[in-house]
């Protein structure tokens, strides 16, 4: 397999250093950190730290939000 040299800066450097596992090269941390696939689950309990009030002023602002796409489109509809 063909191999390339590249250059990064320190931080990066690092951050590579300080993800790498025992007996891993840079190349399977990079390939590990870069192929991840999200799922929904690594989401939960994001925000279970929020306050009620916290949630409250979310959930408000997303019903403004709504009201006013809304109103919008109905008037570009008529």
């Amino acid at each position: 397999m063909a191999t390339k040299t590249i250059s990064i800066m320190d931080d990066a450097y690092e951050l590579l250093v300080r993800n790498k596992k025992k007996d891993e090269s840079f190349t399977d941390v990079i390939r590990r950190e870069f192929s991840k696939k999200g799922s929904i689950l690594d989401l939960a309990g994001a925000w279970s730290d929020l306050s009620d009030n916290d949630i409250e002023e979310m959930e408000n602002a997303i019903k403004k939000s709504r009201e006013y796409t809304r109103r919008h489109v109905m008037e570009r509809i008529k």
